[in-house]
């Protein structure tokens, strides 16, 4: 326990020189850390600070089982730097009977940041941050603003779809701006419509009821005539119906988005455009990932749930500032040449900030899941500053590499992915971007390492827009370097690195590659 606390006293003591003196270099921190790495892939102009950063996070104000108290303490044991909250913005599902949906409905609902409370939610991010000034806590909620229904429950086939297609709306610190989210299950996003008038229909059971209660007549003497039991039940009766048919119909207004019909990307575009009007970042979250259950609602019947694996949605959606590349389930479209590599193409001639980031999701919800802990997939992003917007903003503009523990509990380091060429032409790192002289060659040189220090076979590809240029296998440390056999392109090119092996898995984002014009040369 002695040594643990020693190597964190450790650990933190090297964040702070870090943050005090950025230009620390790689080697010194080498020698003191036993040969873990500090990545030194930035531009040292740049002076950015490598973060630790875990992503996509659940506490108990959504489906976690582990307090934010309990995570930031825990983020700070394993030596990360920042957490990125992704607690779930809402989870409530209904199915109503046509033709009035809105009235005769059986609804569902799990613990979410809505029900838990919006100002509480922020509040709390506010505490906990206070008590662990050392760890960033990024505030986000994972939103699924649309899901719909096939089937019937008289076939016994009723299917809610995409319940699990979810997107993360990071950095959002007013609840005013949650509040905008048109999801779903947020009543804030309902509208007025003649939908929603339907769900007032029950108020006219008061007017029967209102006729049954009141005397028929007045007596001489100044007595209304007594009222019958028969008519009180029956005027009781109305007045009870209306009241449970109106609490079952809250909230009364009109979803964004109908669930009876397929409704495409518009929905989410929709939440990335709302976002995005807030200063949001925002993350298609593991969008390979599949999910297929069944449930049995007693007389209702059984019910699937069933989300596809939907990656064209990187095609198909603007806005979005990245994805989740990396987690723990099969992927495919960051593969050399995949989806991945054809949407930065689609995006050649665009501001850099536009070509979405690839990040890595642990999807962490406990330590009661298999396989899972918050250092198991990590980020690694290059900071100008060590707070909530300087991680976003190294999200957004590219600047970082995520990395994931294989089967033997290892976790590798990156320690050099730089660019430069075959002239005298400065070398730069992730998520930067350098003009070569018309002719040159650019060359990349990669060194790698494992977090224990011990040797593991890995196999390192160096991709140029797509196409593998470059591949070895090795035992860590692994020092590399790929000179490309093409001149770089007119129209610039981008390089990135996977790294795969039962050490784990290793992905970064592009550098890129421009052509010195005539008035530069």
């Amino acid at each position: 326990m002695l040594l643990n606390r020693s190597i964190g006293e450790l650990r933190r003591l090297m964040r702070n020189l870090i943050w005090r003196k950025p230009v620390v270099t790689a080697a010194w921190i080498s020698l003191a850390l036993s040969g873990m790495v500090w990545s030194s892939t930035v531009s040292a102009t740049e002076q950015r600070v490598p973060l630790r950063v875990a992503i996509h996070v659940h506490s108990t104000a959504s489906t976690g089982t582990v307090s934010l108290e309990a995570l930031a303490a825990r983020a700070e044991q394993q030596g990360l730097d920042a957490i990125v909250l992704s607690d779930n913005f809402s989870l409530e599902y209904e199915y109503g009977l046509q033709p009035l949906p809105g009235l005769l409905k059986k609804a569902v609902s799990f613990p979410s940041v809505l029900s838990y409370g919006i100002e509480r939610y922020l509040d709390e991010i506010k505490t906990v941050q206070a008590r662990h000034p050392q760890l960033v806590i990024v505030p986000g909620v994972e939103v699924a603003p649309y899901y719909y229904w096939t089937g019937s429950l008289w076939r016994g086939d009723l299917t809610m779809h995409d319940a699990q297609r979810n997107l993360l709306v990071l950095g959002l610190t007013t609840a005013e701006g949650y509040r905008a989210l048109p999801a779903r299950g947020n009543p804030a996003s309902f509208t007025v419509d003649g939908a929603s008038l339907a769900n007032i229909a029950p108020l006219l059971l008061v007017v029967p009821a209102l006729f049954l209660w009141k005397p028929r007549r007045q007596l001489v003497e100044g007595w209304r005539e007594p009222i019958g039991a028969a008519r009180r039940t029956v005027a009781a009766c109305c007045l009870v119906l209306a009241v449970a048919t109106l609490v079952n119909a809250w909230p009364l207004g009109t979803p964004p988005f109908s669930s009876y019909e397929p409704q495409g990307y518009r929905p989410y575009q929709a939440v990335l455009d709302a976002a995005n009007q807030r200063g949001a970042v925002v993350l298609w979250s593991m969008t390979e990932a599949r999910d297929l259950q069944s449930h049995a609602f007693g007389p209702l019947g059984t019910v699937t749930v069933r989300t596809d694996a939907h990656p064209e949605a990187l095609a198909l959606t603007s806005g979005y500032a990245g994805f989740g590349g990396l987690y723990q389930d099969t992927r495919m479209v960051t593969a050399a040449g995949g989806l991945w590599d054809q949407v930065i193409q689609a995006h050649r001639g665009t501001a850099q900030s536009a070509v979405p980031t690839m990040i890595g999701e642990i999807a962490f919800h406990g330590l009661a899941d298999k396989g899972k802990d918050l250092d198991r997939v990590v980020t690694t992003v290059f900071a100008k500053e060590r707070s909530v917007g300087g991680v976003l903003e190294a999200i957004r503009s590219g600047h970082a590499y995520a990395v994931a523990e294989g089967d033997h509990r290892v976790m590798l380091t990156l320690d050099e992915f730089s660019l430069g060429c075959d002239c005298d032409q400065a070398t730069v790192g992730i998520g930067e971007r350098v003009a070569l002289p018309s002719g040159s060659h650019a060359v990349a040189a990669v060194r790698l390492s494992a977090r224990d220090g011990k040797p593991h076979p890995v196999t390192v590809r160096v991709i140029r827009s797509g196409e593998i240029i470059g591949v070895t296998t090795a035992e860590t440390p692994v020092a590399y370097h790929v000179a490309d056999t093409q001149p770089v392109p007119d129209g610039g090119a981008y390089y990135r690195l996977e790294v795969v092996g039962q050490s784990g898995e290793l992905l970064t984002n592009p550098v890129y590659v421009d052509v010195q014009t005539k008035e530069r040369g």
